[in-house]
């Protein structure tokens, strides 16, 4: 993996890769870390030098991350729930062939641990590099494998045959039919063969529609990305309204004079809430627009430019070039030009980090060292926001509806359990007094002081508006304020809040977000 993050993000995100296990990374460290393009990398290694294993996530599945486990450098696994569904993502790494039989034995018995630990009900996928040949034909291994292996087996390919009869599970490469050029998944010097498979429950076989091995990739040098093709559905993406572009005079005056058309010309806004908002709202999409819900420029990885980009594709071709045909001359240009990648690549990051240090003295690149290091901390964090819990049973809650259920239960429970409480004082007086009316200029005030650029509530409205809008934002907030200090009454939108559950020092701590204008 060092120095092929950036490139494997960008291999990913052309063919369409959601989930990729790697294996032999060679990265110390227990993390996770943003690749660039919107992927993100969990791994775990001991050593620098020798093995190491990952797990790549596409952004969209990021935040559906509910627990990751580093059993060791040779295996790991993420549990995601993806729209009411747990699948468990495990990557492996089995010792080569001439490794002892011991070091051998500790893999499988890793492995056979966490397929142990994952319950029936719920999807697993193994992506592995076993180190083992599986072999062509399948004759007594029918319910386990298909026909389409590579060559003969041997002894670590039987071990990867026996582990799938015990858990139940089919050897997914197999099982489709391929020319060898897209069965084949190691290729060093005139050895070609068939040692990294993807397996899955055999239960769940029939929602694989295609797997085969892409040819023309040169991220690796010897191992080739084997392709499982999914049945899935996409899920819808969030977009908001570009709120943030009030912050310009001209865009803030034009939602000005729209929202008077909106309103038949009239300057005064309606008196009810609800018109009001629907009608800032509609105006606002339709001057300002929504965003595509897509990702912004990953800052980690600003430094990849259309030079580096060139460089890698020419890289590309001269790997197809030399599989298609092993000529020196071809082996030669093929190394020259990963050569030159390499130094491509360390210019590019030096050229830019030198321009954010140039800026660090400027405002402007105060900004940017925050928002790296925000990004540092967000991409550093495995689990990033809770997104099932268990039910009194300890049983996995997925749906939308049994989630809240189950959150309505703890509040009521907590907010209704005895405690020992401090005794009110007694002989305190109630002071009963007149309270005086919300005045134009309490609430001018109150607009000065709020911040811009915060996060909207769930009535989608943020105070840039009623600050572009002016003294008709005043009128209007200060003789809904008075109404609904005399009614007791507020709109119902108000009642409304975000409740987001997080991870903090291994607590579980609960931020309601509350809207009240």
């Amino acid at each position: 993996m060092t120095g092929k993050g950036r490139e494997l993000a960008d291999m990913m995100e052309r063919r369409k890769v959601d989930i990729l296990c790697v294996q032999e990374t060679r990265w110390k460290g227990s993390k996770a870390r943003s690749i660039g393009a919107g992927f993100k990398l969990f791994y775990y290694g001991v050593d620098s030098k020798r093995n190491g294993v990952g797990v790549v996530l596409k952004e969209e599945f990021v935040r559906n991350v509910l627990e990751v486990k580093r059993v060791s450098d040779r295996v790991m696994s993420l549990k995601l729930e993806i729209e009411g569904v747990m699948l468990n993502v495990v990557s492996g790494y089995a010792p080569q062939v001439g490794c002892e039989l011991e070091e051998k034995e500790r893999f499988w018995s890793e492995l056979d641990e966490v397929m142990e630990s994952i319950p029936t009900g719920e999807r697993v996928v193994i992506g592995a590099d076993f180190n083992g040949h599986v072999g062509e034909g399948n004759t007594g291994d029918e319910e386990v494998m298909g026909k389409f292996g590579v060559k003969e087996r041997n002894l670590e390919g039987q071990m990867v045959v026996d582990f799938a009869k015990r858990m139940d599970m089919g050897v997914v490469n197999t099982y489709f039919q391929k020319r060898e050029e897209h069965r084949v998944t190691y290729k060093s010097g005139g050895r070609r063969t068939q040692v990294d498979y993807i397996l899955c429950r055999r239960g769940n076989l029939k929602e694989i529609s295609d797997c085969k091995v892409v040819v023309g990739e040169s991220v690796a040098r010897q191992h080739r990305m084997t392709l499982m093709v999914c049945k899935k559905k996409r899920s819808k993406i969030e977009k908001k309204t570009k709120w943030w572009k009030l912050k310009k005079e001209e865009c803030c005056e034009e939602f000005r004079q729209k929202l008077r058309q909106a309103l038949g010309g009239q300057v005064v806004l309606p008196d009810d809430w609800e018109t009001t908002a629907e009608v800032i709202r509609e105006t606002g999409r339709k001057v300002l627009g929504v965003s595509s819900g897509r990702r912004k420029e990953d800052k980690e990885t600003w430094w990849w430019n259309e030079e580096v980009q060139d460089s890698i594709q020419r890289k590309r071709l001269a790997k197809k070039k030399w599989d298609m045909d092993r000529t020196e001359e071809n082996r030669q240009e093929y190394k020259e030009l990963q050569r030159r990648v390499k130094r491509e690549v360390s210019k590019a990051k030096q050229k830019a980090y030198d321009e954010l240090y140039t800026r660090l003295d400027t405002r402007e690149g105060e900004k940017d060292l925050y928002r790296l290091a925000r990004q540092r901390d967000r991409d550093g964090k495995d689990v990033q926001q809770v997104r099932v819990i268990k039910d009194r049973d300890g049983r996995v809650l997925t749906s939308e509806e049994s989630v809240q259920r189950r959150w309505k239960e703890y509040f009521e429970e907590l907010m209704n359990e005895e405690n020992e409480r401090e005794k009110r004082v007694e002989g305190v007086n109630s002071v009963e007094q007149k309270v005086d009316k919300i005045r134009k200029d309490e609430v001018r005030k109150a607009l000065k002081r709020m911040k811009s650029g915060k996060a909207v509530g769930p009535d989608d409205i943020p105070v840039e508006v009623w600050k572009c809008l002016g003294e008709a934002a005043v009128e209007f907030l200060t003789s809904l304020f008075n109404r609904v200090l005399e009614s007791e009454r507020m709109p119902e939108e108000w009642r409304r809040s975000v409740l987001v559950p997080t991870f903090k020092n291994k607590v579980m701590c609960r931020v309601a977000v509350t809207i009240g204008g």
